[in-house]
């Protein structure tokens, strides 16, 4: 507790997804009387970062300014535990909260062990089944099912799967995704025309950026996105991931291919008006396997497995793989196949309701209050 009474709480912020994810929380939060809220950064894409919380007018109080060129997981994981025992020194929190999966995620939740601080994890109990895939997040994310104290999960399947380990149902709070409730607030603010098609053309947005595709796999959606590009009536855009080894591995295969839209990463607001944009979304990440379907967007799914299975039953999304044959079949039917495409793009959206945030808070307020 502060000197005023109020609960202290440090909420860590990593990443642009992130940043998504618990803007809506900190606005929460911070016009709560009884919570001391400080936002600490610890900025390992930068620019992807900074951009994010400008546009949701998120304020850090605390900046690590973690990133490092080529930076190994073990250095950022060792300097992480080190500064972050700093700050909870420093700080004295009544509860840390951070949100997803990255190491510094993880980190955070080891250096709140080892100082036996709660420490509460929003998107808790993803899991695919598969440690290498994705790697290191699914590691990262059985841990943090260790070491949280509070686990807000967004879905019934990801609380089941915490209450499979051995987690307390105490612990364990279904409360719907956040990134619901961060996309209605940005819908508003997003310019829908930017990214409108024209001359007919169907527009399909690409994201590929995950660790364990680079090399093989990377290769093989790059293939399977040229061979796509022989279409006439698509144009693909690919913001391509800041990662140096992503970067030159993405233009070596792709620069100056017709009808490829190769683009520096976009900011949030001119994603969301890309995909708003697009017909079909083809893509490696978590976020947009659940921001897509909110918009009523096929997803296909640029990986082997997926933690968010959730898509996949529901029908909103498709695991295609990284095989170029398969990625071509499975964009080519829904470009092709009117009914099936509508099948998917109407398919309910089973990430929440937009009002995850208000659930969270009110779990907060009475945790901290006992």
């Amino acid at each position: 507790m502060s000197s005023k009474g109020k609960s202290r709480i440090l909420i860590v912020i990593g990443t642009r997804p992130e940043a998504i994810k618990l803007a809506p929380l900190v606005h929460a939060l911070r016009r709560k009387p009884a919570f001391e809220l400080r936002v600490l950064a610890t900025a390992q894409h930068r620019e992807l970062l900074d951009d994010c919380l400008e546009f949701f007018s998120v304020r850090s109080d605390l900046d690590l300014d973690l990133q490092r060129e080529d930076q190994e997981l073990a250095d950022l994981s060792s300097r992480m535990l080190r500064v972050m025992d700093g700050v909870l020194l420093e700080q004295q929190p009544d509860l840390v909260l951070a949100q997803g999966d990255t190491s510094s995620v993880m980190i955070s939740g080891l250096a709140c062990h080892y100082r036996q601080i709660p420490f509460a994890h929003v998107e808790a109990g993803l899991r695919s089944g598969d440690r290498e895939h994705p790697f290191p997040e699914e590691m990262n994310r059985r841990m943090l099912g260790c070491l949280a104290d509070l686990h807000f999960a967004p879905t019934e399947r990801a609380a089941e799967n915490l209450l499979r380990e051995g987690v307390g149902e105490e612990q364990v709070y279904v409360t719907g995704n956040t990134v619901i409730d961060a996309l209605h607030w940005a819908l508003p603010r997003v310019s829908k025309d930017k990214y409108a098609a024209t001359n007919g053309q169907r527009k399909i947005l690409v994201t590929a950026h995950r660790r364990e595709s680079i090399g093989a796999g990377l290769a093989g959606i790059c293939a399977g996105l040229r061979n796509l590009a022989a279409r006439e009536d698509v144009e693909i855009l690919f913001p391509v991931h800041p990662n140096p080894k992503v970067r030159q591995q993405v233009h070596d295969l792709l620069e100056h291919q017709p009808r490829i839209r190769l683009m520096n990463p976009l900011s949030y607001a001119d994603f969301i008006a890309a995909m708003l944009a697009s017909d079909l979304v083809l893509s490696d990440s978590g976020g947009v396997q659940e921001e897509a379907p909110s918009l009523n967007k096929p997803v296909l799914v640029l990986r082997e497995r997926t933690e968010r299975q959730e898509g996949i039953d529901a029908g909103c999304a498709r695991l295609v793989g990284r095989d170029p044959a398969e990625i071509l079949k499975q964009a080519n039917l829904l470009l092709d196949e009117a009914p099936i495409y509508a099948e998917m793009a109407e398919a309910p959206n089973p990430y929440g309701d937009g009002r995850a945030t208000d659930r969270i808070v009110e779990i907060l307020e009475s945790c901290l209050a006992d």
